[in-house]
């Protein structure tokens, strides 16, 4: 994958100008700006490009110093926001620095998220010594700006360029490190209805993209095809949709590695030893039990989604157990009560960074909740994990 998107979030108490800071940066009227506080209510997202990053996504949110029952819900959507971002601005405005700011910086220490901080409307009040002094023990970069004149925001994209880890932006390889120049992978891609019309995947144009990255050939085929490709070819590496496990791996040789592009995912991702610990807590289930299902994607759901539809009926066939199942779509809160689930099961996660997921992933573990993903479930329940998973 040669571009990954970084999310960075601003934050700030109300009024202190963050949209505006969002508009500058962008260069263009994205965010609505008032003077009246609170205008920023549910987080707002921009995409543009940021020399020395890359493709960038800007999370503008409510303001932390938000009052009332509402007002308490806005700022826990900007919590929740802070999960998802790799870098962040915390916006200041005329030397005030109290509780909800050093509340959102410990946020950001618990998070691992690396942040830059601005004093907004330097035009009206400059930035005092005393504040420089109380600032500079959190040893981040500190910029002066006025985002209506556009002052400082040179200066503060390079200290983004320099605050943004280099693991957030730097492209990662899903099978670079399996194949060499000229190996030869088949993809075995069902086109059934939950196919989107008329295009492929985001997981199939990602690893096939890293494949011609990698120099490698990638073979496309359907499940009806793959007999008829192997009597005469014997690719270096087939990579599978995982719902058709079970029919291609009886006719995958047991000498040609096999794996799914879920399974691919999830090593990318970097959750792969938590996943694979975590699938054996399926052989543990018992009746009654919640699951919870994680999607990292909004679709509309039909009786062939994997997520909602496929797996949790091949679980409870398998099993034997009379299973309940909960569903999280795209970066939702998780549900309140984590402590409730058995096992969470979390697909491929295309749609998501990495920092995302892995905090997604840590609000489980954390609680002792095992986790395991859509294609080593599969592969658990059809009896063919270890074989999928042996080539990591």
């Amino acid at each position: 994958m040669k571009t990954k998107r970084v999310f960075i979030g601003i934050f700030g108490r109300r009024n202190n100008g963050k949209s505006s800071l969002v508009n500058a940066l962008a260069g263009q009227d994205v965010a609505i700006v008032s003077d009246v506080a609170g205008t920023t209510t549910d987080p707002v997202r921009k995409s543009m490009e940021i020399f020395g990053i890359g493709p960038v996504v800007l999370v503008d949110t409510a303001g932390i110093d938000d009052v009332g029952e509402l007002g308490r819900q806005r700022v826990r959507k900007s919590i929740e926001a802070l999960k998802t971002v790799d870098a962040a601005i915390l916006v200041l405005t005329h030397n005030v620095f109290d509780e909800p700011e050093q509340e959102i910086i410990r946020q950001f220490k618990t998070y691992e998220v690396p942040f830059v901080i601005v004093h907004n409307k330097s035009d009206e009040e400059p930035m005092s010594n005393t504040l420089k002094s109380e600032l500079g023990k959190w040893s981040v970069p500190i910029v002066e700006c006025a985002s209506n004149t556009k002052k400082g925001i040179d200066e503060l994209i390079t200290a983004l360029v320099k605050t943004v880890p280099e693991s957030a932006h730097q492209p990662d390889t899903l099978v670079g490190d399996l194949i060499a120049d000229g190996d030869e992978v088949c993809l075995v891609m069902p086109q059934d209805g939950e196919a989107p019309e008329g295009r492929l995947i985001l997981p199939q144009v990602q690893v096939i993209r890293d494949l011609l990255d990698n120099h490698a050939i990638a073979v496309a085929v359907q499940p009806e095809e793959l007999e008829n490709y192997l009597s005469t070819r014997k690719p270096k590496l087939i990579i599978t949709d995982s719902q058709v496990f079970a029919a291609v791996s009886k006719i995958v040789p047991a000498e040609v590695p096999l794996t799914s592009f879920s399974i691919i995912l999830s090593r990318a991702k970097g959750n792969f030893e938590l996943f694979l610990k975590g699938t054996s807590a399926i052989g543990n289930l018992r009746d009654g039990d919640h699951i919870l299902m994680m999607e990292s994607c909004t679709h509309v759901s039909s009786c062939e989604d994997i997520g909602r539809h496929k797996i949790p009926t091949l679980l409870q066939k398998v099993t034997g157990k009379r299973l309940q199942f909960d569903f999280v779509a795209a970066l939702e809160p998780l549900p309140e009560h984590l402590e409730n689930y058995a096992l969470a099961i979390q697909c491929g996660g295309c749609m998501v960074t990495k920092k995302q997921l892995r905090n997604r992933v840590a609000q489980l573990s954390d609680q002792g909740i095992p986790v395991t993903n859509y294609g080593m479930t599969i592969a658990y329940l059809t009896g063919i994990f270890a074989r999928v998973t042996e080539m990591f």
